[in-house]
């Protein structure tokens, strides 16, 4: 099987945070070149640049040979392409091309369509590079995820004698922009979806980012889930500002209109918001912002239904992650009151995994993920008679 280098560093290649947190992102994944990093964020003024230098990177690097960088840069072109932009499709499917037909053909990678409502989820199984099989992984993303970019994961676990099934959900990739299934709360449903094709159980459950709410709500209802790693866990988007901020959006909620307008005005100002809001409403199907953020609300600590996780738990939270605030780490575990047992792990500026889903340090946290399977399996099985 592949093996990545994963670097490490949270590296400073653009000013504004989002733009810099994306440069990172596929560089700390070992998918992407320092150099071509840094050219990309020199160029790079405004996330209205970013499609064009982007696919001028990928072009470069195909053009060099450098398949693995040139297939994931288009994944980075398409990225901040805006739903209404037709590239967005174009960019997506270059991207799923050189990715199975080229960058990588040879590797043991078995993709799947799993039947759920009126569509498929998309899946890919990378099955153990050892003679046995140590256990079962299931792996999936969140809000802005492909499963395709967390290949590197799905290798490092082969290595070790782990197969992996990875999944995009109603939301995601393939399930969202070739079968039109909307972002939903109710991760069980197409955890049980997975699960029963595969016909697996005893299996160690691993939620990316909005994952990691996704995780502990399928892990609630779905007893074949016996492990839950959560990495950058949200508990309650709602309860991520300060409580001023979210008594005032509660209020807005009675207001449509108002809502609206202030949505698009800071779609115009904030480069962060333009991206959320917008991708928001894609992945929901919303063709509003406020019908979009509606759906948002289901997020939140009632639904997630933390009181009934009776696994083992291991919760892995960047101290300094820009996007979801430490105090929701706090939360999530003080929630956990029925979990087996509950590790924390937080990543500081020192390890350079302090950012959102230890972008800077993410060879360290699947060490970490590594770790503590081994140890929760061997307890386990310790425990039988």
């Amino acid at each position: 099987m592949r093996t990545f280098d994963f670097p490490v560093g949270y590296e400073h290649f653009h000013p504004t945070t989002i733009v810099n947190y994306q440069l990172n992102r596929w560089y700390s994944f070992g998918y992407a070149r320092k150099e071509d990093m840094q050219e990309a964020g020199k160029q790079i003024k405004t996330t209205d640049d970013w499609k064009q230098i982007m696919v001028r990177q990928a072009e470069k690097a195909m053009q060099e040979g450098r398949l693995i960088p040139g297939t994931f840069y288009y994944r980075a072109a398409e990225f901040f392409t805006l739903p209404s932009d037709p590239d967005k499709i174009k960019l997506y499917d270059t991207f799923i091309d050189l990715f199975y037909h080229h960058a990588f053909a040879t590797d043991r990678i078995e993709r799947g369509l799993v039947p759920y409502q009126d569509g498929f989820l998309s899946t890919m199984r990378v099955r153990s590079s050892l003679n046995k099989v140590r256990g079962k992984i299931v792996v999936h993303g969140g809000f802005d995820s492909f499963i395709e970019e967390l290949y590197s994961l799905a290798a490092y676990f082969s290595n070790e004698g782990y197969e992996v099934i990875l999944f995009e959900g109603p939301g995601q990739g393939t399930t969202l922009k070739k079968y039109g299934l909307p972002l939903t709360h109710e991760w069980e449903k197409p955890a049980k979806a997975v699960l029963d094709y595969y016909e697996i159980d005893d299996v160690t459950w691993i939620g990316i980012s909005m994952g990691g709410w996704l995780c502990f709500r399928a892990a609630a209802f779905e007893p074949r889930i016996r492990r839950v790693i959560a990495s950058s866990i949200a508990f309650d988007y709602m309860q991520i500002p300060p409580s001023p901020v979210t008594a005032f959006a509660r209020a807005l909620f009675r207001y449509p209109s108002i809502m609206n307008i202030l949505a698009e005005w800071k779609m115009k100002w904030f480069p962060q918001e333009k991206w959320g809001i917008h991708n928001l409403m894609y992945i929901t199907k919303k063709s509003n912002p406020m019908e979009a953020s509606q759906i948002m609300l289901n997020f939140n600590e009632e639904n997630l239904h933390s009181d009934q996780v009776k696994q083992d738990v291991l919760i892995l939270t960047g101290v300094e992650d820009h996007f979801i605030p430490l105090k929701m780490h706090v939360k999530q575990v003080q929630a956990l009151t029925h979990a087996k047992s509950v590790t924390e792990r937080l990543f500081t500026r020192e390890e350079q995994g302090h950012n959102h889903c230890q972008v800077g340090n993410f060879g360290l946290a699947l060490q970490v993920m590594l770790d503590w399977i081994k140890r929760a399996a061997y307890s386990c099985n310790k425990k039988k008679p």
